[in-house]
This record gives C-alpha cells, structure tokens and sequence, in this order.
C-alpha cells in the first residue's frame, strides 16, 4: 500500500485525470451501447419455466404478456350503455392497432361477458403484447397507459395494469441518491469541521458508484441483470464508499496533527485504515459473489452489479482519496488545527472522550448492558419467526399508480384472483388425452379456491391447450400458492393417471410461487456458506477461535434486527403505505440472500475496525482487559459516525417508489444502526470482557496453517494511542 499510496500523491493531477477520463469513458461507451436489463425471475427446472418454454414453442401468441385495461363506472351507468361502450371500444380499437400489440379481447366481443361484472359496472379487457415483459419497450407500454388516459371521464374511470404497464411506474432518477448524499455531508461537516474533509468522502464514494453503475449497464448485455441493478448498486456502494473514504481521511488528519509531513500522513493513512478498508471492501465483494453458488441467473446479475461498484469504491479510497489528499494539503484540517500545527501544538490524544468513558462503564459492568442489548436485539428480531417469502404484486403499488388502481377495480369486480390467473398448459397426443383434459376442467370448477376455470379456444388438431383458472385470492396471497401445490400434487396428477396428458402449472403467479420455493429451499446453505466464509475470514485476521464464532453469532443477530423491521413494516404493513411502498405483502423472496450477503460484509467492515485495534492492544501489552477497553473507546466515535452516515443514505432510498429498494432501505438501516450502536459499542466488548484471555486464543497447528494477514499495518509510532476520530472546533 505505500508504494501506490506513494505513487498516487506524487502524481495526483495524472490520477484525478485518469478518474476523470475512466468516468468519461465509461459514460461515453454506456451512452452507445446503452443497457439490456431483463427483469426474468424463470428458472429453468420449475414447472412453470417448463410451461412458459412450451407455451412459446407451441402457441407464441399466447405467450406474450397479458396486461389489462379495466373501467368502471362511478355514477351507476352500465359499462354497456352505449356511451361508455362507444367511447371504450374506440379506445381499445387504437390499443389493438398500436406498436407491440397482439391482440385486444374486448367485453364487447361474442365471447366477452365474462369480462363484465355481475352489477355491471365494471369491464375489461385483456391486452396481450407480442412479446414477454421484459422484452416489452416502455414506449410501448406507455402508448397502452396514454390511450387508455384518454377515455377516462369524470364519470368513467379507466385504469391499466400487468407486468409490462408497470414499466412505465419505474423511477431510476437519483433523487435517492442526492439525498443521501446531502445527509452524509451534512454529517460529516459536523464531524471534520472543514468543507474540504467533508467533500472528500462524497466525492470519492460518487467517483466509484458512478463508474460502478455506468459498468453495470455494459455488463447487462452479457449479465442477466435486473433493472433495479443500478439501484441497488448505488445504495451499496454510496455507503461503503463514503465510510471507506471517512476511515481514510480521519487517519489523515490524524497524522496531521501528529507532525507527519503529508506526503508521510497520505502513507501512513493507506498503509492502516487503507489496508484495512481493502480487507473489509474485499469481504463485501466475496459475501456478495457467494450468491453464485446457488446458481440462480437474477440473483448472480445482482450481486455481480453490486460487488462491481464495491470494488470500484475500494479503488477510489485508494488510488483517486490519496491524490486529492495530496491536493488540498493542509486544508483538510479545520481553520482551529492549522492554527494548532502553525504553533507548533500537536493533538493531545487521550482516551477520556465520551466513548472512552462509555468503553469504561461497559468494563465495569459488562453483563447487565450485554442482557440489556441482547434483549433489544431478540425483540426486535422476533417478527423473523412469521417471514413469508413471495412476490409482490400491483396490490403493494403505491395507491396513486395506475396499476394498483386497476388491480383494485379487477378485485372489486371480478375478486382478487382476477388480478393473476394461473395458467394450466396442456400438451394432448389424443382424443383420450382430450376427454381427460376436459374431465378436469369439469374438475376445477368445483376445487376449493378456484373462482372460475376456462379453457382458451384451440384450432382443430391443436396438441397444445391453455386453460386459465382464477384463484378465489390474490396472486400473492398464501392460500394462492397452497392452491398451486394442491393441483401439482394432488387434482392434475389424479387427471393424467392412465392417460399421455402432460398437464403443466404456469403463469406470472406461479412463476413466483416457485421462485421463492426455490430461494427457500436454497437459504440454509447459503447462510451456512456464509457464516463459515465469515468465521474463517476473521480467524486469519484475528488469530482466534472465540472471536469468530463471537463474530457469527452477532452477524445473525444484525440480520434478524434487518428482518425483523422488513417484516413488520412491508409484510404486517406497518407504515408500507406512508412510505409510497404499497399495502402490506409478502417479503421480496431473493431478499433474505441479498440482505444476507450485504449485511454480512458491513458487519464484518465494523468487526474489523473494532477487533484489529483491541487485537494490535492485545500484542502490544497482553492485557485483555485494557486491549477491549482500548479499542472499544478509540474506535467507537468513528465507527459510529460511518454507522449514521451509511444508515442515513440506506434510510434515504426508502421513498424512491420502488418498494423492492425500499425494502433494502428499511432492513439495511435499521440493522447497520442497530449492529454499531448494540453490537459493536455493548455486545462485543461486553462478551469480550467476560472471556477474558479465552479471545486470543487458537491451537497452535491451527495458527501454523493459517495463512498471516496485517489488517492494519504497521501501529502508529506515538507514544499515546489516537482516538480512531476526533471531533474538533468549540466545546
């Protein structure tokens, strides 16, 4: 680290340019090729992939995203009146002849009275696209929501919604990120007292999302990634890269205000919290590449997104942190401390602070406030004990969208199962086959759950049928997905028995049934993958058995507080709808695995900036107790500050519209919070003062076979050890 620290300060104008240019780059080749996000949740062993795949190869019309136009009349006239019945079939006449339409069923058609309401005043029609809906343009869509605008009255409501309408409602401004952005400077311009320190994280942390983002969008024509990608990337990354940027500059001023020259300061900061800012940006790129073991193609183009601009913020803290640094020279300090050094006084460290003596009062009663916390931690997770995982659907839209409303006029008219039909594919070789596939049809109709049954017309000799069975609930809800393992498991094999019918479960609803299935099915082993990486990572770093397995046990803790908030603001719908993120329903199902992966590599950030200053005590004297103390206080006020900061652009992504991101903001937040200011400042220590010596230890054959890492580097040469950060200015 100190050569390239070296190397970047004394050709920092060549490494701002090279910045600017890799930015520029970057911007210029992203604007050209432009992106390819695919929102595909298919997985190519469930039933449901398996009825979509013949579904297309077979009938190619009907496989195209059905979406839905839905009116309904709110001053009591029937949708048949031929004024609303003019107006409507004219509207649905434009759909039909617009760009990407298949075809337009019309309630007005020989065939449409189901698409009528029993009180008559409500109707659709299904509008089916020529393709899927990821492969739907938004123009497209957004043609289908302006015609379908035009129609409306003040006395007819006209509202359109599906997969492909959603399109239109997606917001990827940066209005999320400005707000972050703005909350941490304002943090840190209470922290440094000096505009420059401030700027420096932000613009730092800026530098390596923006390349990190502007990367994503040229990975998606080779990556399967989701259009939430970028979002998710910049709510990761703005955060590590502001906090591995802060560890940085307050190491900095800290050599500062020690006599160090800056050239020797810049070094001096990268070979400590720069090596360790490596370490822990290093854990957040593997915690998030482990979600490719479960060989799941939208969730690898996630976290390949996301590890992509954790590696580029990494690369900013240490190549683009270390030039600026070398820059701007003293001014990094405030106006107070240059006048300081001008006099010759350098900083008097000490450990009396308010975390010094925070750090004391665990010491001398280190088993209540563990209690205390480990109660707040249990509680707070306990909601984890009723998590169900699925997808959310428009009913968690935000009321205003014009896909929730027409999810709402479907439920009122038609019953909330209206709203995601499943859809029976059926392959017939036979007449036999045929009169079996119509005796379960009859059968259907009379299953319990099921609302209506119908089976699409067919040519003659056709060997592959759909048939759509509306659900008596909603498409998220859980009795809709015990409904779908009813007829896989117990009506449709009972059909096929004896017979060469070949009877597949399918459709938009089912297709998320067994997404989450399988994440379900999938959790355990990626936790234990996890949790094993993380032991192993610390037990290299930290030369002990106690301390990892300590480590673990707080990992889960943070994870269930990140859950625990999830599932009782999204799924109980504690304040879901305040939040523009829609009514309460199931948790995102590839939640818990990207949740995981982040958490435990902030987790592990905070670990390391904690354990390696009580580990390097440790070494240096032999006493526990004063090594937890030690550290415990000269770490807590920074890594605090990087807890509020990263809590505080997590939190800023919750009003974004995206009630996917907002849940990443909610669970993330709560828990980096909830991990600093209850793990990290009561829980550890506390434990670590009651094991006493038992921290340090590891079986010799063990420390002989595991490879050595020095997190921090060499220890600072002052005879009195620093506070990690140091709040200056008037008292």
């Amino acid at each position: 680290m100190s050569v390239l620290a070296r190397w970047c300060h004394r050709h920092r104008v060549v490494t701002v340019l090279l910045w600017l240019g890799l930015l520029v780059g970057l911007g210029v080749v992203s604007g050209k090729v432009g992106t390819a996000y695919s929102n595909s949740l298919s997985l190519p062993s469930t039933e449901s992939s398996q009825a979509m795949d013949l579904l297309k190869s077979s009938l190619p019309a009907a496989a195209g995203d059905q979406d839905t136009v839905v009116w309904h009349t709110t001053d009591g006239t029937p949708v048949t009146d031929p004024a609303v019945k003019d107006r409507m079939a004219g509207a649905l006449d434009a759909i039909a002849h617009s760009p990407g339409i298949a075809s337009v069923s019309s309630p007005y058609g020989p065939h449409g009275a189901a698409q009528i309401s029993a009180d008559g005043r409500t109707a659709y029609a299904q509008v089916v696209f020529d393709q899927d809906a990821m492969h739907v343009s938004t123009s497209e869509a957004d043609q289908v929501v302006k015609l379908a605008d035009q129609a409306r009255t003040p006395a007819l409501d006209v509202q359109a919604g599906g997969s492909a309408i959603g399109k239109t409602e997606q917001h990827m401004g940066g209005t999320s990120e400005l707000v972050g952005i703005m909350a941490a400077l304002a943090i840190l311009l209470l922290i440094f007292r000096s505009a420059w320190a401030a700027v420096l994280p932000v613009v730092t942390g800026a530098a390596g999302v923006g390349a990190g983002v502007l990367g994503i969008g040229m990975l998606s024509h080779a990556v399967s990634l989701a259009d939430t990608a970028p979002t998710l990337a910049s709510l990761v990354g703005l955060g590590v890269g502001i906090d591995y940027a802060l560890f940085v500059v307050n190491r900095h001023r800290k050599g500062l205000m020690a006599g160090l020259s800056v050239e020797e300061s810049v070094v001096r900061a990268l070979n400590t919290s720069g090596r360790a800012v490596v370490f822990a940006g290093a854990t957040v790129v593997v915690a998030l590449l482990g979600m490719l073991v479960l060989g799941i193609g939208f969730l690898n183009g996630m976290a390949i997104g996301a590890a992509l601009t954790v590696a580029f913020t990494v690369l900013a803290a240490t190549t683009l942190l270390p030039a600026l640094l070398g820059l701007l020279k003293l001014r990094v300090l405030s106006r107070r401390q240059r006048r300081q050094l001008a006099a010759g006084v350098t900083q008097d460290h000490n450990d009396s602070g308010a975390f010094g003596r925070w750090a004391k009062k665990v010491e001398a009663r280190p088993l209540s406030k563990a209690l205390i916390a480990l109660l707040v931690l249990v509680t707070v997770s306990l909601p984890v004990l009723s998590l169900r995982l699925g997808s959310s659907d428009a009913g968690n839209n935000p009321k205003t969208s014009t896909t929730r409303q027409a999810y709402d006029l479907m439920a009122q008219g038609f019953g909330p199962g209206s709203n995601g039909p499943l859809l029976l594919v059926a392959e017939t070789s036979g007449p036999q086959d045929q009169q079996a596939l119509d005796h379960l049809v009859t059968e259907l109709k009379t299953t319990p759950g099921v609302a209506r049954v119908a089976e699409l017309p067919a040519k003659p000799g056709q060997q592959v049928t759909a048939v759509s069975v509306v659900p008596t609930t909603s498409p998220q809800s859980a009795q809709t997905s015990d409904l779908i393992t009813h007829l896989r498991h117990d009506v449709i094999p009972q059909a096929e028995h004896g017979t060469g019918l070949k009877v597949l479960v399918g459709g938009a609803t089912a297709t998320s049934a067994d997404f989450a299935d399988v994440l379900t099915g999938k959790l355990p082993l990626f936790v234990a993958i996890i949790v094993g990486l993380g032991c192993l990572l610390m037990m290299i770093a930290f030369r002990s058995l106690l301390v990892p397995l300590l480590g673990a046990v707080m990992n889960l803790l943070t994870m269930g507080v990140a859950f625990g908030a999830i599932i009782a603001v999204f799924q109980w719908g504690w304040g879901s709808e305040a939040l523009g993120a829609g009514a309460a329903g199931p948790v995102e199902a590839f939640a818990p695995t990207m949740i995981i992966a982040i958490l435990f590599g902030l987790s592990m950030d905070y670990q390391v900036f904690l354990i390696s200053r009580m580990h390097e005590e440790w070494h240096r004297t032999g006493d526990n107790r004063r090594s937890v103390r030690v550290g415990h206080g000269e770490t807590g006020l920074v890594i605090t500050a990087a807890a509020v900061i990263m809590g505080s652009v997590f939190a800023s992504f919750v009003f974004g519209g995206q009630r996917m991101i907002a849940e990443f903001g909610v669970g993330l937040a709560v828990a980096v919070l909830a991990d600093v200011l209850l793990v990290r400042l009561v829980l550890v220590p506390a434990l670590m003062h009651k094991f006493g010596r038992a921290n340090w230890w590891l079986p010799r054959w063990l420390d002989r076979v595991l490879p050595h890492v020095s997190v921090e580097g060499e220890p600072d040469p002052e005879p009195a050890r620093a506070p990690e950060l140091t709040v200056v200015g008037p008292r």
